[in-house]
Order: structure tokens, then sequence, then C-alpha cells
């Protein structure tokens, strides 16, 4: 039987401010909160898991392989697929968040717009131009 990798359970996020993220995560996405402690918050996002994980929990999950620094750049982008992205922008800025870019229009025929979390991840949301 091959070995089929197409199944993303679970992203997990290294933060660097635990409490920041949780609050930033649960007043933006608002999802539902399967576990959490001192230095983790596991959140359910429809069929994904988003694992918040304090930054200095990280290295035994990844050794050899350091934990980047905070502030080093974007290393990751996640795109949620949504109906407006005018509209969700909308929102957004009204729950206090600042949009790195966008909306705007992209070549490959996706309208996108987006923002970052307390630590750096960088969050897209994205609808399909017709």
């Amino acid at each position: 039987m091959p070995m089929l990798l197409d199944r993303i359970e679970v992203v997990t996020l290294f933060v660097d401010d635990i409490d920041a993220a949780k609050a930033f995560y649960q007043n933006v996405f608002a999802p539902e909160v399967v576990y959490q402690d001192a230095v983790s918050a596991v959140l359910k996002f429809s069929g994904t898991i988003i694992n918040l994980l304090d930054a200095a929990q990280a290295p035994q999950l990844v050794e050899p392989v350091q934990v980047s620094a905070p502030g080093s750049g974007a290393r990751v982008l996640l795109t949620i697929k949504v109906d407006d992205v005018d509209a969700v922008c909308e929102e957004l800025r009204k729950l206090g968040v600042t949009l790195l870019n966008g909306p705007i229009d992209r070549p490959w025929g996706r309208r996108t717009a987006a923002f970052a979390d307390p630590s750096g991840h960088v969050w897209e949301v994205a609808h399909e131009l017709r």
C-alpha cells in the first residue's frame, strides 16, 4: 500500500508570547479551543487544528533544526478562502488588525489581503476573481 501524506491535520505555530497569541486568535478567528495550558493552545479551524506553542518549548520538536529568531522574517503564509476579501478586511480592521497588504487583485486570478499575528506568522484571506 502506498504511503499517503495528503492529510494535514495540525499546523503548529511557534509563538513568542503565548498569552498575546491566544488573545489574538480568539479575537480574530474565534475558534473552538480544544486544549490549552500555560505554554500552548490547540484551536480547531473547521477541518484543521492550529497549535499555538510557546517558542521556548519548540526545540524539542524540531531538533536538530533551530527555531527561527523572532523578527527574522516570514517563513509561512497561511491562506483562508473567503467569499469577499474586502468585507473580511473591513471586519479585521474593526478588530484592530493591521493589514500588511491588500486587498489586491493578483495576476494568478485571486484577490488577497495579508495580516500577521503577534509573532509574525502571516495569514492571507483570498477569493477567486470571476
